[in-house]
């Protein structure tokens, strides 16, 4: 017995030394929090990420004692060694930079719709229980918050914003403008999307990936407006209430406002005006959308009827219903000609649904597919 009960206090003084021994494999955050260091990786490393980050959160805007930001704007954290104008974001070869393929700068692959009309479905698609909503991101709106004291007048913006998620990795553009052809803008102004491609899943962290540029003359004349990788947890995210980040850069900034979905589905919106009559005068639409309850709306399209994309993506929580309001009226802007038309569609798995809008003008036909991922 003596030897049995020594070899247990032995055993239970090697498992002490153990802990003793990985009692500084973590650190202690701002604010108390304890990070642990993952397996394998470099505690210095970790330590030089967090101070970077805190420096860069203090040289962008002054904070109040409890550390909200004095003018109430939240800032997205910009990562380090994340910054395309002098190639960091390209020198590292592992952690987030491998994880999302950093490197691989091509459009990502997927597409809308792929379980729009699945082959199998139990025990319908109305009541589907194989597959399943999926937690999502939705982008709002982007706005050209500041611009820098260099310049003045409308802004000539070029350059993308792209978000990285788990299903592949590759950019998923929200905004993709080259040089040869920006976008006119005023400071506050919205800043039109051209996406997401497919829906931007959020099983895990996305990463929103930026680097824009304020054309002015000569191309190494522009100023850099924002430039780096953001990341959004799915765990930190505020869920279904929209918020707003802002992006700070060195020439103004750009405010983006997203939401996480529990239980979100995707909704392909296609919008056919080929039976509108142009030539009446309603040559312009305003497509505003609004999804899952929120307040917040999602402007879509404003501009040319006849530059009306083929296709808009958003995610709405499953059971919910997603609003549509089309505003015609004319390129001159005039009030008089202004008029509005609304419809709605509720979320579900898979299938499809239209709805036709009668005008005096003829018709315009709205198609909404239901997939999930």
């Amino acid at each position: 017995m003596a030897s049995s009960s020594t070899s247990r206090r032995g055993t239970e003084k090697r498992k002490r030394d153990r802990r003793r021994s990985h009692v500084y494999d973590y650190i202690i955050l701002p604010g108390g929090d304890r990070f642990d260091i993952p397996e394998g990786e470099d505690k210095q490393e970790w330590i030089q990420f967090f101070d970077e980050s805190s420096k860069a959160a203090r040289e962008v805007i002054a904070r109040y004692g409890d550390g909200r930001p004095a003018d109430g704007i939240y800032r997205a954290c910009i990562l380090p060694k994340s910054t395309h104008r002098d190639g960091s974001i390209y020198s590292v070869a592992g952690g987030w930079h491998k994880d999302y393929r950093i490197s691989n700068t091509t459009e990502t692959q997927l597409d809308p719709m792929i379980l729009s009309n699945p082959p199998r479905c139990y025990p319908d698609q109305e009541s589907c229980i194989l597959h399943t909503p999926r937690p999502m991101m939705q982008i709002f709106s982007l706005k050209l918050a500041t611009i820098s004291a260099h310049t003045s007048g409308p802004a000539l913006l070029y350059g993308y914003i792209a978000t990285r998620d788990t299903r592949d990795e590759l950019r998923n553009y929200v905004f993709n403008r080259s040089r040869d052809n920006p976008i006119m803008l005023e400071l506050g102004s919205l800043i039109e999307m051209i996406g997401p491609k497919p829906c931007i899943g959020m099983r895990g962290a996305v990463l929103i990936e930026y680097d824009m540029k304020i054309k002015i003359g000569e191309e190494q004349d522009d100023l850099q407006l924002i430039d780096g990788v953001s990341d959004f947890d799915e765990l930190m995210t505020p869920v279904y209430k929209p918020f707003l980040n802002r992006i700070d850069g060195a020439g103004g900034a750009v405010d983006i406002t997203l939401a996480m979905f529990h239980e979100a589905v995707e909704a392909t919106i296609q919008v056919d005006t080929s039976q509108v009559n142009v030539g009446s005068g309603f040559s312009c639409l305003l497509l505003n959308c609004f999804v899952s309850g929120q307040e917040e709306e999602i402007q879509l399209f404003h501009g040319g009827i006849s530059q009306l994309p083929g296709r808009f993506v958003v995610a709405v929580v499953m059971g919910t219903w997603m609003h549509l309001k089309l505003k015609f009226g004319d390129e001159r802007g005039s009030r008089s000609n202004e008029f509005e038309r609304c419809t709605s569609f509720k979320a579900k798995m898979h299938g499809c649904a239209s709805q036709e809008i009668t005008l005096d003008e003829g018709s315009v036909m709205v198609n909404v597919t239901w997939s999930t991922f």
